[in-house]
């Protein structure tokens, strides 16, 4: 067992993120989530190093630095700037913060692939790819667009329809255009690298059930490998922003080969600037603890490609993989029209504290991969009433009659039965932390902060203050209440680390660890004098930041830079066609026969990647068939018994696997999905949705 003499060596890693965009709300869940549990190890007096980067390669940096006209490399550097400043101001403490186009990560990198391929897990295949003739390079999927082979919907991506939720490969588009270019891309062959992971499956399978994931991913798991697992593509062309791969011109590590590896970097960095030893926690038979955290989007890098690449490169594998769910607000996925995609740097210039934040996150997190909400209206309640009225509310009542009565000198009881109460709950918070169920933990002081304001208001010190000869009930009482709030700043230090900070001045004493509940505040302690700590959350500031974030929606020209002149008719061809897409009219509408479907049978299809078939009832004689594209979202098992919306006069189309008779309505974004959409309860069978 680990002791304060002999402290466990802990490394910690946060998800990468991606040096294309502003740290919003949702990337802050899993940060705060991180910097919790890091400090909370740290006052237990634990060798904690907590270490991330941005994610720095791949197209859309490319592309993105080349529309603004600077390299890359001048791109990366100021995001990563701009990522530092908010993760700072969030209090979000890393021991180390770098970035994946470094030295370190492409020595690794360059290793860690020379490793895989001695063990035989790299190969090559000619795959044929669509080619932009103007820029001059392979696209991405999601660089292509083109008409729908299915449905015919114009200006749809090269991997699915968002129309009618069809399935392809981008080579099956109609009419198909670059969307960096806009000019018609055409096939070419290349040769491409593969990481065998369809050979680390038995590895994988034992591994993902050591107790290394929680129980609802490894469940995940379960389905992939039920699926069987495909050869992962670890390589791009030229011209591309990443790290070439070894012996191999024009070939570059895909961005999801080197991140991962920008953990072992940054630590790497960490090593040469503190003198630790990188190879006690990388080396195969590392004695330390490695955990990642990480949104349950990204669980199949994780769980999958990352600890296999370890593996056969000689490297440790994780202890322990933590994954969160997403961020709703108000119920909802953040939405730019209703100004609930909020930015951290919004979130600062309105609400100006950021333990607030971190104190609701902490209050709503646990160790389970379920979303979590930020209710506005919540949030400031929950803040003004915690934090302001039952917290602070301790030291505000009673630290005046201190500093000015007493001279800021002490006199607490010898056994106070509060002050026993809150030291005895000491375990079940750190029980709650070392577990991520924040919000445990914080209902637990929440108790104790009451069960102090009612020792408070029992004793009542301004009443006693107006009393003859109770001038040592009153040091005592407020004494014991400052020894109260103390505990209180203690338990609550890892969330609010500044306040715990401002708290330490006031009470004039060291920076407080866990194993300071041990002791307490002596007679003839002196304190310093109080002052205004914080301040209520104002409905109007809430308002000020969701109207900031709102999206202007209306359409603004964008300029056709010359070289692409000769492709503007197209472009405008097309954003006309999305424009007035936007709108239907009510007799459009009229046409769409919704109905409430039940789900009697869903199972696999074999040869289909992504698509599950699906018997649906509606009411009618038998059920229909359907096939939709929400594979990657759901065990078919799962779903039968539940309702969904189905569309019930969409015309059949006949598929390589059967007949498709109707459509099931689902939602999805970049962050997750599909999610199927489900009624109220109540909903039956075969009833019209209008």
């Amino acid at each position: 067992m680990a002791t304060a003499n002999n402290p466990r060596k802990i490394l910690v890693t946060s998800a990468l993120p991606y040096a294309n965009g502003s740290i919003h709300l949702g990337h802050l869940v899993e940060y705060i989530q991180t910097d919790i549990w890091v400090r909370f190890h740290k006052m237990q007096g634990h060798d904690v190093h907590y270490v991330c980067a941005d994610d720095t390669h791949g197209t859309p940096i490319m592309l993105r630095a080349e529309k603004e006209g600077i390299t890359p490399e001048t791109l990366i550097a100021n995001v990563h700037k701009e990522h530092s400043a908010d993760f700072s101001e969030f209090l979000v403490q890393f021991d180390n913060y770098y970035s994946t186009n470094a030295p370190e990560n492409k020595e690794l990198s360059q290793s860690i692939y020379k490793k895989l391929k001695a063990a035989g897990k790299i190969s090559t295949k000619t795959i044929e790819q669509f080619y932009d003739p103007v820029k001059n390079m392979f696209l991405p999927d999601r660089f292509i667009k083109g008409e729908c082979p299915k449905c015919h919907a114009k200006d749809q991506y090269g991997d699915s329809c968002e129309v009618c939720g069809a399935t392809y490969n981008p080579t099956e588009l109609i009419n198909a255009y670059s969307a960096v270019s806009g000019a018609a891309p055409v096939r070419k062959e290349t040769e491409h690298y593969f990481f065998k992971l369809s050979e680390c499956e038995q590895f994988l399978k034992d591994w993902t059930r050591s107790g290394t994931l929680q129980g609802e991913a490894a469940n995940k798991m379960g389905e992939w490998f039920e699926n069987g697992l495909n050869d992962w593509d670890i390589s791009r062309d030229a011209p591309y922003f990443g790290f070439e791969i070894p012996d191999a011109p024009g070939k570059y590590f895909y961005v999801w080969l080197d991140a991962p590896i920008g953990y072992m970097a940054s630590f790497k960095k960490l090593c040469a600037d503190k003198g630790l030893n990188f190879d006690e926690y990388w080396a195969k038979d590392s004695q330390t603890e490695l955990y990642h955290f990480i949104g349950k989007d990204i669980l199949y890098f994780h769980a999958l490609f990352w600890p296999a690449t370890l593996e056969f490169s000689e490297h440790r594998k994780p202890t322990q993989i933590f994954a969160h769910g997403f961020l709703t607000v108000n119920g909802e996925k953040m939405s730019k029209s209703r100004g609930t995609f909020i930015t951290a740097r919004s979130y600062l210039d309105h609400i100006k504290n950021p333990e607030y934040l971190r104190y609701y996150y902490a209050a709503k997190l646990n160790s389970t991969m379920e979303d979590i909400d930020l209710n506005l209206e919540d949030f400031v309640a929950r803040v003004n009433s915690d934090l302001v009225g039952k917290y602070i509310n301790i030291a505000s009542r009673t630290a005046g009659f201190i500093n000015k009565r007493f001279d800021g000198q002490l006199n607490p009881s010898a056994n106070n039965a509060v002050v026993a109460e809150i030291k005895a709950s000491a375990t079940a918070i750190a029980e709650g932390y070392a577990e991520r169920e924040y919000g445990k933990a914080l209902r637990e002081i929440m108790r104790l902060a009451d069960v102090a304001n009612g020792f408070v208001a029992e004793k009542a010190p301004w009443v006693m203050a107006k009393q003859e000869g109770q001038d040592a009930a009153l040091q005592e009482t407020c004494s014991d209440a400052l020894e109260m709030f103390r505990l209180l700043t203690l338990y609550l230090k890892p969330v609010l680390p500044k306040l715990a900070g401002e708290i330490e001045l006031f009470l004039n004493i060291a920076p407080l660890s866990w194993g300071a509940v041990a002791s307490s505040l002596s007679p003839q302690h002196r304190i310093n004098a109080y002052e205004h700590l914080i301040t209520r959350v104002e409905g109007k500031q809430i308002e000020a930041m969701t109207e900031a974030n709102k999206e202007n929606l209306q359409a603004t020209p964008t300029p056709v830079p010359h070289s692409q002149q000769r492709h503007a008719e197209h472009q405008q061809a097309a954003n006309a066609e999305a424009t007035e897409a936007e709108y239907i009219s009510i007799d459009d509408f009229t046409k769409v026969d919704l109905r409430i479907a039940k789900i009697v049978n869903a199972e696999h299809v074999e040869g289909a990647e992504k698509l599950l078939k699906l018997s649906l009832d509606i009411g009618e004689d038998k059920p229909r068939q359907v096939f939709a594209g929400i594979k990657s979202a759901y065990d078919p098992a799962s779903l039968v018994g539940r309702l969904t919306v189905m569309v019930a006069n969409l015309a059949p189309r006949k598929m390589k696997f059967g007949m498709s008779e109707g459509m099931v309505l689902a939602a999805s974004d970049e962050r997750g999905g599909p999610y199927i959409l489900s009624p109220d309860s109540g909903a039956q069978a075969g009833m019209r949705v209008k």
